[in-house]
């Protein structure tokens, strides 16, 4: 077919179709989309809880457990130790297909039915409070990580120890703020940079090591604000600059923050890869409109932090690891999903949410070692198959309507009204923050923060500003959130110092924070591009950038004159950063 242009369900702008994604949609047999592409992410998010925490009781044994739902949800949670053993019936929620009621209404109240696991993650050890992680040791506040020791408030963890306050960050040890690293040691308040060590405040460097304040370096030591010295000099300025100290950390920042906007940015952080469009991909072919994705990714488009052997796949969200052949997905792995959340290690399965290790599963959940379900109800295969093609006909006769009037037909994702969480507890409000009254507006459900039992002990502004000066009793006061929770970052009012992240701040001279956890996460969020693409042009200007603030080091090809190249990026043209093609970065880098 023909590039197609079509309004949006959802935001009503329009967004077109290519030819390649209408032979992808026939291949796999499923209908093109209706909504956007920035609709379908946001609509997909809405059903992921990484960090809202709860306690409440196992619905099974009664314990007292720690859970993303609510004690208000309608969901039947189980804690871990329930939900992986044998001591229940998974049918216990099945249920005949009606074909007088929408598919999406069915679906709904199976997943009031349907038990859960409280927490999502296994083989964690010393290890309490968690999602989506596993392989954790003594971590403490760890979410969507694999295999990390030692580690406490962090997000995107993968084979890391001893890190604090990190995100996105890999093969790495001793690091802390850090964002979107790999293999560093030793790195503080760094960001893409890789191979780093002994170092502070560093953007986009490559095996540097001992370094203060760098942009765009490579394989360089004792340098400071890109400046060379000597291995003695160094050390002496680095003493002057005295980090254990709040006021001197934050007049730091703020110097190294302007520091880093007079350099060039390259347009896109993209790395051994073939015809790839997004940011922060490395080793795939074919990709487009991609974001965090790496490691042997082919043939792929909209895909959002996936990794490891990914072919065939449109509009998915976390996962990965050899998943082949499948569309709208959040944090699924296996090959032939569709349509489907949080579906591990399966096969041929379709609307389903929570399920391990299952293949031939159609509108299933929290089932372990199942095939050829329906509902949570148990067919025969030739049962199964003859039923399955009757429901998506049955959702096309009968579609579902929300509450803002869009229309569910088979192709779309579970309606995030239908979403057992509110925006607010999940990663949309990360991705895509919106208020209270934006949420509500636009169809969302909203929680409202609870009222505390807490007595704040400590103001911000009574803590030490030195770390040599922070004595232990610290660690029983309740600290004010310098936001107040006066912010849209979930902000808990008050926080305490536990004692393995105050080892943490005295060991490495840091001063201790005056946030609670999840300002600090919101903060390091904002760090981030956008999961969005504008078309510019190189800012380069001949012998400047085009802003008259960074002077070229090196003459480029195309002489005085401005580049002509033009790119699609994740900075939108507003932005204040300089932004170079790949030719013209790679010549005042390399």
């Amino acid at each position: 077919m023909d590039q197609e242009a079509k309004p949006c369900q959802n935001c009503k702008a329009e967004f077109t179709i290519e030819p390649e994604d209408f032979a992808f949609y026939e291949k796999i047999k499923v209908p093109p989309p209706t909504w956007c592409p920035e609709c379908r992410l946001m609509r997909r998010v809405t059903w992921r809880n990484e960090r809202s925490l709860y306690k409440r009781k196992c619905d099974l044994c009664g314990s007292s457990i720690i859970s993303i739902y609510h004690p208000d949800s309608y969901v039947r949670v189980y804690c871990p130790k329930c939900w992986w053993s044998d001591n229940w019936d998974q049918s216990i929620a099945g249920r005949d297909y009606n074909f007088s009621k929408s598919f999406f209404e069915q679906f709904d109240l199976l997943f009031h039915k349907a038990p859960v696991d409280s927490l999502a993650g296994k083989n964690n050890v010393g290890t309490d409070y968690y999602n989506y992680a596993s392989n954790l040791k003594d971590c403490y506040l760890v979410f969507s990580s694999i295999d990390a020791e030692n580690g406490n408030y962090f997000a995107r963890g993968l084979y890391v120890k001893d890190a604090m306050d990190i995100w996105q960050t890999r093969h790495s040890e001793r690091c802390y703020e850090t964002i979107e690293c790999n293999k560093c040691f030793n790195l503080f308040f760094g960001q893409h940079c890789d191979g780093c060590s002994d170092s502070f405040f560093l953007y986009d460097c490559r095996n540097c090591s001992n370094c203060f304040g760098c942009v765009n370096l490579r394989s360089k030591q004792y340098c400071i604000f890109n400046q060379q010295y000597t291995k003695e000099e160094y050390a002496v300025k680095l003493k002057d600059l005295n980090l254990g100290s709040y006021l001197n950390f934050l007049k730091t920042k703020n110097d190294f923050q302007n520091f880093y906007l007079g350099f060039p940015r390259r347009y896109a952080m993209i790395t051994k890869s073939v015809n790839a469009k997004g940011h922060n991909i490395a080793n795939v072919s074919n990709c487009i409109a991609c974001f965090e994705a790496q490691d042997e990714i082919k043939d792929c488009k909209y895909l959002v932090l996936l990794a490891d052997r990914v072919t065939d796949i449109y509009d998915a969200t976390y996962g990965g690891f050899g998943s082949e052949v499948g569309v709208e997905n959040l944090g699924c792995v296996g090959n032939n999903l569709y349509f489907s959340g949080h579906v591990w290690y399966s096969y041929n399965v379709q609307y389903s949410h929570n399920c391990i290790d299952c293949h031939d599963l159609f509108a299933c959940i929290g089932l372990r070692n199942k095939q050829y379900c329906i509902l949570n109800k148990q067919y025969s295969k030739e049962e199964y198959e003859a039923l399955v093609p009757k429901i998506i006909q049955q959702m096309n006769d009968l579609p579902y309507k929300d509450k803002k009037g869009r229309v569910y037909k088979h192709g779309e994702f579970f309606p995030p009204e239908l979403s057992p969480f509110s925006y607010n507890e999940t990663i949309a409000q990360e991705y895509f923050p919106l208020t209270k009254e934006e949420a509500i507006e636009k169809g969302y459900a909203w929680r409202d923060p609870e009222e505390r039992n807490y007595q704040i002990t400590m103001k911000t502004d009574q803590l030490p500003d030195h770390i040599k000066d922070a004595p232990d009793s610290i660690l029983r006061e309740v600290i004010e959130c310098a936001h107040q929770g006066n912010c849209n970052e979930q902000c808990t009012t008050a926080f305490r110092i536990i004692p393995q992240e105050l080892q943490f701040y005295r060991k490495m001279n840091l001063p201790l924070p005056r946030l609670c956890p999840n300002c600090r996460h919101y903060q390091r969020l904002k760090q981030r591009n956008p999961l969005k693409l504008w078309t510019r042009q190189c800012q380069c200007a001949g012998e400047r950038s085009q802003n008259g603030v960074y002077q070229n080091t090196t003459p480029h090809t195309h002489g005085t004159n401005s580049c002509p190249n033009t790119f699609e990026t994740s900075y939108s043209p507003d932005r204040p950063e300089i932004v170079y093609c790949e030719e013209c970065y790679l010549k005042e880098v390399v």
